[in-house]
């Protein structure tokens, strides 16, 4: 599971941290993300893709879209189950809400915990930010993208959308993936993050 590798890079997120070490930090999960699609072992790639891949197609590095957001905690949230793209509806809560500009626009994102997620060793702090923008369906998967993060220690937390990546679904269709919530649909294009992927299968 990919995701328990990146969470070896969320503690560094830091207000103090320089542009050099946020660069480092991007390039370290492009690396390591490029390394598990490739491992036969657990990669959601299709046999086929798998045999011709060479990495994702990401968009150039930039930190304007590395983000220090409002963090707001929203501790009375009833959990619900969330929509996938299967009959799946995994439990979910609202755990709280980020306010940041982008662009020139001002948003407000919902992020959440999955109460299955979060039982599990090493996960129990572990947020998700799951959002749509004008990107998708044209440079970026049409289902939208996710970002994961941490439980913030204050009332603000770092937002990287350059580290936003695809659910499984945009390469398998054999996976059940949540679907962003339409509260997080962002009217801008997020040029920052995982392209989308194009199968040999599609040829």
């Amino acid at each position: 599971m990919f995701l328990a590798v990146f969470l070896m890079y969320l503690p560094f997120f830091s207000e103090s941290q320089n542009d050099s070490s946020a660069l480092k930090e991007i390039l370290a999960f492009r690396n390591d993300l490029n390394s598990f699609y490739a491992d036969t072992s657990q990669s959601p790639l299709l046999k086929e893709d798998r045999m011709v891949f060479k990495g994702l197609d990401f968009y150039p590095i930039n930190i304007d879209y590395r983000i220090k957001a409002k963090f707001v905690r929203t501790p009375k949230e009833k959990p619900f189950k969330m929509l996938t793209t299967t009959d799946r509806r995994p439990d979910y809560v609202k755990f709280g809400e980020i306010h940041f500009s982008l662009m020139g626009k001002q948003f407000k994102l919902n992020i959440y915990q999955n109460l299955q997620l979060i039982k599990k060793p090493g996960f129990e702090k572990h947020l998700f930010l799951p959002f749509t923008d004008l990107t998708n369906g044209r440079e970026t998967y049409g289902g939208g993208r996710y970002i994961d993060l941490l439980i913030p220690d204050d009332n603000s937390i770092i937002i990287d959308f350059n580290q936003s990546y695809n659910p499984y679904c945009a390469y398998n269709h054999r996976y059940s993936c949540p679907i962003p919530p339409k509260e997080n649909n962002m009217e801008v294009m997020v040029k920052a993050g995982v392209k989308a992927f194009k199968s040999v299968t599609e040829h």
